[in-house]
């Protein structure tokens, strides 16, 4: 390999930031799954005092803000992302006062706080969506939602041929006194019906509910669907297919788990840099994604949001290709921070997470934005787990006992590596919860145990989310490994006093389905999505204070981006980067990021300082290990 001599190549964001920063655009983001983070009551379902109860080992990690995904009212058809009341806590979730108490701590800590808002639908068990079904035909109530007459002499044809991203017809056939009566839209679950974003009422409604959260005090929003809430007019037939995680395909089905998307095929492996296949396009495009209306909802949130001091902030979940257009959704006027499911969708291979670092950088610096990079989300099978495939460029929907089952210690070392390459770029970096621990994906999860309504409404054809939102393990051989249950003699790192495990105990032995806890009095209820045995040796009491382990890894990597500045940096590519060889190399500031994606060894350049290596093994001596990555400093 060349020496790293003196660097060049095309800046992709710009430096030196200056004081006037906001504090999001170079934060690391923790996603918080409410129900499987912590369970303080210890009635199987995690809670608002469990996170809270938590932050102290959030704010030990390293994190400058957390994510809460849905704990308002809900049937928890959707696992929350069906509202019943924007406004109110579900009492599965606790009260608004533990919600206010657990913004006041973090705030304390130096923890900001982003909620999640879902304005594409409601819960069919929203008042609005009750007081339309009791509504007559073309009333007002009705106006709030898309309802629509069928089609066919007796109107029994749905509107359109629209299927739910979840799968299924995306209409539902009313009965309307005792006598079919009209459909109405949910792009996902029936349980879902979508708001009609032309009726006035609704976008003042939403405008209120971003008001309401915004006075109590919280730093931002992550919206749900942002690409999806305006349809097209008249609401044409599509012959295409939309998906939640690959954007949208052109197909005419939705990719089977067994026989997932390859993203940016390579066209030409020997040119330099490589040439790909690009995606099918949608032809026509689709009537219900990415239409150029919502960016004028966007606009006017952002004016809601410069009414509060703080930075107060947006980031997108939009599924959009390609990434000048994704880069819309932030432009000056709109939105802070949007998802880069490129870069997550890249999957474990060198050109890809090349092209998708690239375009991503070019697209956010054309409209004065950071980028923002992710590796896992709930919606996603755990990069631990997808990057221990055969193929560890394939994105399944879920993996289930009879589908190809992961390599867990490769998935997990290439998993730490793509680590060190996020977080050595510039802008914004969110992280999954659990993923500090490097937990799998659950793979073996059986049918019964399954809630994802994706899972049913495709009849088991996509395995679905479940796998990922398993709840996390505290402590090793506690019950449900300590999910539940409040935090008794918690230390500074929110796990226990003295951090150490009970190793007299089998994990296995405790962790039933419904047991009392250690001192054998008070029941705790089994965790609402069953946790594989192998969770054990992930838990954080059996990786707190070992140098090796995945979490000292995750501390540690974070507190150096926080020194080096990495988020407010500027991307040059090194000569050293060849990823049609499996090797990714790029500087930023003082820091040269280096990644073997590749089966050999690499040789580690001259005149370098090891800062950090992906594991342990991965920089011996004079070489980088494969499916690794490193930190190196020049050294003094």
């Amino acid at each position: 390999m060349d020496s790293a001599t003196p660097l060049s190549g095309d800046s992709r964001v710009g430096a030196d930031a200056g004081p006037q920063t906001p504090w999001w655009a170079n934060a690391v983001i923790y996603q918080i799954y409410p129900r499987s983070f912590a369970d303080f009551n210890s009635d199987g379902m995690g809670d608002l005092p469990g996170v809270t109860s938590r932050l102290p080992y959030l704010r030990r990690l390293g994190i400058d803000a957390i994510w809460l995904s849905p704990f308002y009212l809900s049937p928890q058809a959707d696992a929350g992302y069906d509202v019943a009341d924007y406004r109110a806590v579900d009492p599965r979730f606790g009260e608004l006062r533990d919600f206010d108490a657990l913004l006041a701590q973090a705030h304390d800590m130096g923890i900001k706080v982003i909620v999640d808002l879902v304005p594409n639908h409601t819960s069919d068990e929203h008042a609005w969506f009750e007081e339309a079904l009791a509504a007559p035909v073309g009333s007002p109530a009705r106006d709030r939602y898309l309802f629509r007459d069928g089609k066919g002499a007796h109107g029994e044809i749905p509107p359109n041929n629209w299927q739910s991203i979840f799968g299924g017809n995306a209409w539902t056939r009313l009965q309307e006194d005792g006598q079919p009566g009209q459909w109405y839209l949910h792009l996902f679950d029936t349980k879902q019906p979508d708001l009609n974003w032309d009726n006035a009422e609704v976008r003042e409604e939403m405008r209120s509910v971003l008001h309401y959260w915004l006075d109590r005090g919280v730093d931002g929003f992550r919206v749900d669907v942002a690409h999806g809430l305006v349809k097209e007019k008249g609401l044409p037939d599509w012959s295409g297919q939309a998906a939640m995680v690959e954007g949208s395909d052109a197909s005419d089905q939705a990719p089977h788990t067994a026989a997932p998307q390859r993203l940016h095929d390579v066209l030409d492996p020997s040119a330099d840099p490589p040439q790909y296949r690009p995606k099918p396009a949608m032809d026509p495009p689709s009537p219900y994604l990415d239409q150029d209306g919502v960016h004028e909802i966007y606009r006017d949130w952002h004016q809601v949001l410069m009414e509060y001091e703080g930075d107060r902030m947006m980031v997108a979940e939009a599924w959009v290709e390609p990434a000048s257009r994704l880069a819309r959704y932030v432009r000056e006027d709109e939105m802070q921070q949007a998802f880069n499911f490129d870069f997550l969708l890249a999957g474990w291979n060198a050109r890809r997470m090349a092209k998708a670092i690239d375009e991503s950088l070019d697209a956010a610096s054309g409209v004065g934005a950071p980028a923002t990079w992710v590796l896992s989300n709930h919606d996603t099978v755990r990069q631990a787990s997808r990057f221990g495939l055969s193929d560890p460029t394939t994105f399944p929907k879920g993996i289930s006992s009879e589908d190809e089952q992961p390599d867990e210690e490769l998935g997990l070392r290439r998993a730490r590596a793509a680590t060190l390459i996020m977080l050595g770029l510039p802008g914004s970096a969110y992280l999954y919860q659990g993923e500090e621990l490097g937990l799998p994906e659950h793979t073996t999860l059986a049918a019964q145990d399954r809630q994802d309504p994706s899972f049913f409404r495709t009849n088991g054809a996509e395995s679905g989310r479940d796998g990922c939102r398993v709840p996390l393990p505290w402590r090793a051989n506690a019950p449900g490994y300590g999910f539940g249950g409040p935090a008794d003699g918690v230390s500074a790192d929110g796990v226990s006093a003295d951090g150490v495990s009970d190793d007299s105990v089998p994990a296995a032995s405790v962790n039933a389905a419904s047991v009392t806890d250690m001192g054998g009095t008070d029941m705790v209820q089994a965790p609402w999505l069953p946790q594989p045995e192998a969770f054990a040796k992930y838990a954080v009491d059996r990786q707190e204070g070992h140098p090796g382990s995945t979490l000292e890894f995750y501390r540690r990597a974070l507190a150096l981006r926080a020194r080096l500045d990495t988020g407010h940096g500027l991307l040059i590519w090194s000569p050293l980067n060849r990823p049609g060889e499996g090797i990714l190399a790029y500087r930023n500031g003082s820091l040269l990021v280096l990644a073997n994606v590749g089966d050999e060894p690499i040789p580690l350049p001259e005149g370098y300082t090891v800062e950090l290596a992906s594991t342990a093994s991965s920089a011996d001596g004079e070489v980088l290990a494969a499916n690794s990555s490193v930190w190196l400093v020049p050294r003094v």
